[in-house]
């Protein structure tokens, strides 16, 4: 199973825009600072179609040392519990019988108008 880098996924969102690596990038970077504040605050994120990604806290608990067979006690720690949505668990989830192949269509963000065209006057305000 192939890694998609957080680069590549920038690399491939500026083949569908008309937007700078650079732009993509901040806002990519600034898109995840923003989840992980809000998940640091206690706050559930909810991406419409996509996924929800839920802060948990989990209970301390006993666990056991494989190599020597002591037990030691794992402290509480906080975490983060993701959901797939709806159209996420559609793609992944393959009919009967075939290989699994995505089921939606990426929707492609609208191209900004050209330069030319905007100082023309034929571009939206």
């Amino acid at each position: 199973m192939p890694t998609i880098t957080k680069k590549e996924l920038i690399d491939r969102i500026a083949v569908d825009t008309d937007l700078s690596r650079v732009q993509i990038k901040d806002v990519v970077q600034s898109l995840l600072d923003h989840i992980i504040t809000e998940l640091a605050r206690d706050n559930r994120i909810e991406l419409r179609d996509f996924g929800i990604f839920e802060p948990k806290q989990r209970a301390p608990r006993t666990a056991q040392n494989p190599r020597t067979l002591e037990r030691v006690v794992v402290p509480a720690r906080r975490t983060v519990k993701f959901k797939a949505g709806r159209l996420m668990q559609q793609s992944l989830a393959p009919a009967e019988g075939a290989q699994a192949e995505p089921k939606i269509v990426v929707r492609r963000p609208r191209k900004r108008p050209a330069a030319a065209s905007v100082a023309a006057g034929n571009g939206r305000k």
